[in-house]
């Protein structure tokens, strides 16, 4: 492969509203807002990635400034070769810019939607589907679990959609309150069928006597996982309280950046499940080795993702490359900027969905059907 360097930059911002909000413990989303990624190397190779985005809603802009005139520089007209060194230097550079503007989150996940762009990139200039770029050798189907649920009637509703299009696994948002919670699962876990899994997520909901008085009271529903009862700085102390408490494994990581804090994460033992959000700190390069660290350490590895279509195809080679007993996240929530670029690409059976065939992510996002929905539009060359 010829040493190329990286010539070109885009980003593309696109906002749709959506018909029902997506409600969470800490906000509600009234519109769906996606920052694609494109980057073109010397040689003319392109390469596609994300930055996560999805709430609060006002920041996609924000995110798509920050990669064009911040994280972008730093790597225009470098060599490609080494994605994971090239992106520890400018995650290096970006240190003293996340302390001085306080916008540490944005300016993680603007360099690790260059990161994935740039190893979707060197993949197909391998010919390699991603996932095998990534050290994968299996390329049997992935388990899948949909995620995003709505509380109330609306969590039993979209099950049946979601258990109907092939699913076999569900997370639902709780937080709202011990009868809505409970109020909830009831009518979903009567329901479920054999081999199923049900899991909550309280996204970050409760503080710790909350979540000692509300992990219990989950036990008559089998849950497969309870994803973060606590906010994700809560110390180890707190962490273990609840972990004692829960009649189930925990899940969390998703807030989490650097290496570090998830290897103690893996280490204390808390938690069954470490979930890592590659369009939101770290890309490929940051959360590949995590992920490995994870099941080294006898964790389940679950990437977490809830936002347009190029995320989630990195998020399921990234699961592709690693595997373990991980499912991949899919939101069920409708959503214009996943549905219209995947088309039937992401089609579940009983359970699980199939890798896509091709180079790189196996998808070449078509941007045109959803040009009157796009906000922004950046580009920078070397």
């Amino acid at each position: 492969m010829s040493t190329a360097t990286l010539a070109r930059v885009e980003a593309h911002v696109f906002r749709t509203p959506i018909k029902e909000p997506v409600r969470t413990s800490f906000g509600t989303m009234t519109e769906r807002v996606a920052v694609f990624v494109r980057v073109e190397d010397s040689d003319g190779a392109r390469g596609w990635g994300e930055i996560w985005c999805n709430f609060p809603n006002a920041a996609a802009e924000h995110r798509a400034l920050l990669f064009a005139d911040i994280v972008a520089p730093r790597a225009l007209g470098k060599s490609l070769d080494d994605p994971v060194a090239l992106w520890a230097e400018i995650d290096r550079a970006l240190h003293v810019l996340r302390v001085q503007s306080g916008d540490a989150g944005a300016l993680s996940a603007a360099a690790a939607g260059l990161d994935l762009a740039i190893h979707d990139l060197r993949a197909r200039k391998r010919g390699l589907p991603l996932w095998r770029a990534l050290g994968g050798t299996d390329d049997s189907p992935l388990p899948i679990y949909a995620s995003g649920l709505n509380p109330g009637r609306s969590a039993y509703d979209t099950v049946g959609r979601m258990r109907a299009a092939g699913y076999r696994a569900f997370k639902i948002k709780v937080g709202f309150g011990t009868e809505t919670d409970l109020d909830t699962l009831r009518p979903v876990a009567r329901e479920l069928k054999t081999g199923e899994r049900l899991m909550v997520d309280v996204n970050q909901g409760w503080d710790l006597r909350t979540a000692c008085a509300m992990v219990p009271k989950f036990a008559e529903f089998g849950l497969q996982w309870i994803e973060e009862p606590l906010m994700a700085d809560r110390p180890l102390a707190e962490w273990t309280q609840v972990a004692a408490a829960a009649p189930t494994q925990l899940a969390a990581g998703e807030n989490l950046r650097g290496a570090g804090p998830f290897q103690e994460m893996a280490d204390s033992g808390l938690f069954g499940v470490i979930q890592p959000d590659a369009a939101k700190w770290g890309g490929h390069s940051g959360c590949l080795p995590v992920a490995r660290a994870a099941r080294a350490a006898g964790r389940t590895y679950c990437p977490h993702f809830l936002g347009g279509a190029i995320g989630l195809m990195h998020s399921l080679h990234l699961l592709a490359a690693v595997r373990g007993p991980g499912l991949l996240e899919v939101d069920a929530n409708p959503n214009p900027l996943r549905e219209g670029l995947l088309g039937d690409l992401m089609a579940a059976h009983e359970g699980t969905v199939s890798l896509p065939g091709g180079q790189g992510l196996g998808l070449e996002p078509n941007l045109k059907p959803l040009i009157n929905l796009r906000s922004l539009h950046t580009e920078r060359r070397a």
